[in-house]
Order: C-alpha cells, then sequence, then structure tokens
C-alpha cells in the first residue's frame, strides 16, 4: 500500500509550452512519454468510502488500481493506492463485473514524465484540456510549486474520472473522453 499525494492544474497550451521550457532550464530529468486508456470503475461499498477501480492499458501493459481518498484540509489530494499488474485485460474487466462494480468512465491520456527534485511532474494531455501533476510529498510539491512558478495557478480538485463525466460524452450509462481518430489516406 502506498499513499498518492498529488496536486494538478488546468493549462492552456501556451502556459503547457511554458512549463516544459521551465523543467528543462531547472534541470528536470524527461522520463518517458506514453499513451494510456483508463478504465474506471465504481459502485457499491467502494462509493461509500470514495474508493475506486481503475484498469489502466498502456501498450501490452496493464494495472489495475485500487484508491481511496482521503481527507485532506490542504488543498492536496490524498489517496491510498494498491496497484498490481494485470495479464489478461478482458478477464480482469470480466472479473470486476462479476463483482457488481460498474464501468462509469474511459479516458484516454497522452502523458509525459519528469523527475524534478523529489518529485514526479507529469504534463497530460486529455481530449478536453491539458493538466499538470506534481507528485510527491507535501513539502517537495510545495517546493516544485515556488521553483516552477505556479503561484498564480488555480489547482484543479476533480480527478480525471470527474473530469470525464463533466467535459466527456456519454455512451450510455459510460462517461468517455477518447481523441479524434483520424483515418489512413
Amino acid at each position: 500500500m502506498s499513499i498518492e499525494t498529488e496536486r494538478k492544474y488546468r493549462l492552456s497550451e501556451k502556459r503547457l509550452e511554458q512549463m516544459v521550457s521551465r523543467l528543462n532550464e531547472l534541470g528536470a530529468e524527461f522520463d518517458k512519454e506514453v499513451f494510456e486508456v483508463n478504465y474506471q470503475h465504481r459502485g457499491g461499498e467502494m462509493d461509500e468510502r470514495g474508493a475506486t477501480l481503475r484498469l489502466r492499458k498502456i501498450g501490452d501493459f496493464t494495472v489495475l488500481t485500487y484508491k481511496e481518498r482521503i481527507k485532506s484540509e490542504s488543498g492536496t489530494k490524498k489517496k491510498i493506492e494498491f496497484e498490481t499488474s494485470v495479464s489478461d485485460v478482458d478477464a480482469a474487466e470480466k472479473i470486476i463485473e462479476r463483482l457488481g462494480y460498474k464501468l462509469t468512465a474511459v479516458y484516454e491520456k497522452r502523458r509525459k514524465y519528469w523527475r524534478f527534485g523529489d518529485v514526479e511532474v507529469v504534463l497530460d494531455e486529455l481530449p478536453f484540456g491539458l493538466y499538470m501533476e506534481i507528485e510527491g510529498l507535501i513539502e517537495s510539491i510545495d517546493h516544485a510549486e515556488k521553483k516552477l512558478g505556479l503561484n498564480e495557478l488555480e489547482r484543479e480538485p476533480r480527478g480525471y474520472p470527474r473530469l470525464t463525466i463533466k467535459y466527456g460524452k456519454m455512451n450510455g450509462d459510460v462517461a468517455e473522453a477518447k481523441f479524434e481518430r483520424t483515418a489512413a489516406v
């Protein structure tokens, strides 16, 4: 079990470009870029606990994550988190459904990872916007915010599943946020 501690910010395209420049200027180490498809499940006792199950596909690799909110007064999101890799995403999906949990959101994301001191900084592109997350200890997040000049940015308290429900399209009971596909010429 781990405790995930992070802050999220919505960015304009200009602000995203500034963040990439600033991270490079400050010597942050670019790690990788990935494309994710996330499947969010809720229901039953998990709803009562503020918990959720997520299947995240990155290429041929899939991770099952359980997250449960922890109350925080600081404006920083804190969640209990358990993760494990899954070799058969279809079987995992069926198990989750048979346990009575419902698929509520599907969202795609392009994510770039940086290591900056004691925090991980990710820049995310979703079909409905650009975001930055900083994850680490609260003191380290505070320090990174100052170094990156984020004082004037408003924090985004909602997670991507809630943002998908707000900005995505409904497909039956499931909120979806997927990138437009273009046909090959």
